[in-house]
């Protein structure tokens, strides 16, 4: 039975550009008990394919910008007080921000208009002032990887709740056969390409290990700077036969069922990873992975240390690939189940679902 009052939460989101965030705040939405939520999103845009999917839950969505710009510090206030006054007038009780920077003017604005603010901290970024006050002012912060609770180790209000996948969407019995190629070694990476992501390593790696059976398909849109320069990498290092670069694609799955390994290569610099959900989307769909030994990918691992190379180590990485390539198929098999059931008794999207619930419940109450 409905409860009378719901709890109204209304998800900030810069915009559905990507799936990333995205997929996520979908997922939370179209999780809840809509006889205990109500649920409405704002962002500042549109833009992107993935806008459709958030349209398609049937809740309000807002086209309008939450944050503000801190100068001129002159009308800071009144630019705050138009956000106020869009919280207040829609009455809602939690205000869960998943922008990714360190704005407080939506801060400010909730906790004026009388609503909790808590955020999810999904990257790795810190440093700033503008970090310290937003948390600081934060009613509650949600971290993704064991490591940010240092970010803030005084504030009481935080909580851990890794993200969370659908198991039986991203599941391997749903592509039984696998399309063999007679002694091709299948590696495949899925990322938004930016600098970051230490894709140039993973093609070095291809060049350093000079065995023409070992493919790498890249997934991502490459149409842009970054993406220019790894075909050109691959062409100056003569392996552009050994590289296949299929740009962005909206279901992932069936690429990742047909490779023998998984590898995420991101650098130990900028942003890195709050917790990579391509890694965890291939580690339950049963296939072994690689993943560099820095933040939020060594949380996703942190029982598979064994799986972890030195980051923008070629190397390392070469000497991986090598280790997994030559366990016999029914131990990658082996090894691949595993790490399907390690995501679903961790990383499991109706956990995800359970400790949002739990944690909105504890705020309003």
């Amino acid at each position: 039975m409905e409860q009378d009052i719901k709890i109204k939460i209304l998800y900030t989101i810069p915009n559905f550009d990507t799936a990333g965030s995205g997929k996520v705040v979908y997922d939370l939405i179209n999780g809840l008990d809509k006889g205990i939520f109500e649920v409405e999103v704002a962002c500042s845009s549109n833009r992107g394919s993935f806008f459709k999917e958030i349209e398609s839950l049937g809740i309000p969505i807002h086209i309008i910008e939450t944050t503000t710009n801190y100068r001129p510090y002159s009308t800071l206030f009144s630019r705050i007080k138009t956000i106020k006054n869009f919280f207040r007038k829609n009455k809602y009780d939690i205000v869960h921000s998943w922008h990714w920077s360190s704005d407080w003017t939506e801060t400010i604005a909730a906790r004026w208009a009388g609503a909790k603010w808590i955020y999810t901290k999904k990257a790795m970024s810190w440093g700033n002032k503008h970090w310290k006050i937003r948390s600081f002012l934060a009613d509650f912060i949600i971290t993704i990887n064991d490591e940010m609770r240092s970010y803030f180790p005084k504030k009481k209000n935080q909580t851990l709740i890794p993200l969370g996948i659908d198991t039986d969407f991203y599941s391997p019995a749903i592509f039984p056969e696998k399309n063999c190629e007679n002694g091709i070694f299948k590696i495949i990476t899925v990322a938004n390409l930016v600098p970051v992501k230490g894709v140039e390593v993973l093609i070095k790696t291809i060049k350093k290990l000079d065995d023409p059976t070992i493919k790498l398909t890249v997934l991502g849109d490459n149409a842009n700077d970054y993406g220019t320069y790894l075909t050109s990498l691959c062409k100056e290092l003569h392996i552009k036969q050994q590289v296949n670069f299929l740009g962005k694609k909206p279901d992932v799955r069936p690429y990742i069922a047909g490779s023998d390994l998984y590898v995420i290569p991101t650098l130990n610099e900028g942003r890195k990873e709050g917790m990579p959900m391509a890694l965890v989307e291939a580690m339950s769909m049963g296939i072994p992975v690689l993943g560099s030994n820095i933040s939020g990918i060594k949380f996703v691992l942190k029982d598979f240390k064994t799986l972890l190379f030195q980051a923008d180590s070629e190397s390392n990485l070469a000497n991986e690939i090598l280790k997994i390539r030559s366990l016999s198929s029914q131990e990658r098999i082996n090894l691949g189940n595993k790490l399907r059931k390690y995501v679903i008794e961790n990383f499991n999207y109706n956990i995800f679902i359970t400790e949002h619930q739990r944690l909105y419940k504890r705020i309003i109450a």
